[in-house]
């Protein structure tokens, strides 16, 4: 095989080899007679110089300024001239936790004040209050995931389950 593959390859490198000695070689021209030689009459502009094409390229290739937009002054209108005082109280951007920050302290102080003093959870419910139903949240439960593996080996112990067990391990065995 791996001769095969050798002549294989030096036939393709000596045909690479011919075509590219033919390439290089030029075709022979035939002589046209001077009758069908005539100058053919050009009716367009003279052809343009190797400068003044480079000339024409050098000037496609800056870009042109785009045009300046129009620029127009917005009408200025104040909507806060025709308000009234209620309007303008609702337009006080400071926060009201600034405004009245020494109520709040004082209202924090006075809850901390009376938390010792007023009876807590616990203190508060009482056991007879309490509604106990059997299986209340069952809905709320989770419900466990089945393992495929755990289902597998229940059916390989149980005698009952030979055929199952038999096409199973023709299923898993691996083929030649």
């Amino acid at each position: 095989m791996d001769d095969f593959k050798i002549i294989l390859w030096i036939i393709i490198g000596l045909i690479y080899l011919f075509s590219r000695r033919k390439k290089e070689e030029p075709a022979p021209r035939r002589p046209q007679p001077a009758e069908e030689s005539e100058p053919m009459e050009t009716t367009g502009p003279a052809p343009k110089t190797f400068e003044e094409l480079l000339r024409e390229i050098e000037g496609m290739k800056q870009p042109q300024p785009p045009p300046r937009p129009v620029e127009r002054q917005p009408e200025v209108v104040d909507y806060d001239e025709n308000l009234g005082e209620e309007e303008r109280d609702l337009e006080d951007l400071t926060p009201s936790y600034r405004r009245d920050e020494e109520q709040i302290y004082k209202v924090y102080e006075e809850a901390k004040a009376q938390a010792f003093s007023r009876p807590s959870l616990e203190e508060t419910v009482k056991l007879e209050d309490t509604i106990v139903r059997f299986k209340q949240f069952k809905g709320y439960e989770k419900e466990g995931r089945t393992n495929v593996l755990h289902e597998y080996l229940q059916e390989l112990r149980d005698p009952k389950g030979f055929k199952k067990a038999f096409v199973l391990s023709e299923v898993l065995k691996p083929k030649f």
